[in-house]
């Protein structure tokens, strides 16, 4: 009998550990999905505000410590590149416009890290002549004390 009360207490707490892991699992996945859903509109939210030429929201995406690498350009921190993009936005013999194709969203807790291509047209105000750049890319972004997602890195270079 003492054997038997044994068995049954020891797969009373099989089945609790089982049930315990299984819904730490569960919460994981719905915070991951979570933060993808975060990350997600964060960009969708940032070509929407560059798109309109919002120059005061273009930086809102990117941290303070940001490091971006764009092949053949030295690495850029967060002024270099807000002001980059602030200037671009400030042209008024070109205008810029952006679209984003996610190809996966990444996540480890606080880090995410999203592969992506963005596509870039730039037309002269002028002649109408548009050229288009397609620019895959890594962006590595962390949950800031705010609660919201930003790029801390990026790596990108263009086709």
């Amino acid at each position: 009998m003492t054997r038997c009360k044994h068995l049954i207490a020891f797969a009373g707490g099989l089945l609790l550990a089982t049930a315990l892991i299984a819904t730490a699992i569960s919460s994981a996945r719905a915070s991951d999905e979570a933060a993808r859903a975060e990350i997600t509109a964060a960009l969708t939210q940032w070509t929407a505000d560059f798109n309109a030429g919002r120059a005061e929201a273009v930086c809102d995406l990117f941290a303070r410590e940001l490091r971006a690498d764009f092949r053949g350009q030295p690495e850029r921190g967060y002024d270099v590149q807000c002001g980059l993009l602030k200037r671009s936005l400030a042209d008024t013999t070109r205008t810029f416009s952006y679209a984003h194709a996610i190809k996966e969203i990444l996540v480890w807790g606080d880090i995410a890290v999203v592969r992506l291509t963005w596509t870039l047209s730039v037309r002269q105000t002028d002649s109408g002549r548009e050229t288009t750049s397609v620019e895959p890319g890594l962006d590595v972004f962390r949950r800031q004390s705010d609660g919201r997602w930003r790029i801390v890195r990026y790596i990108a270079y263009e086709q």
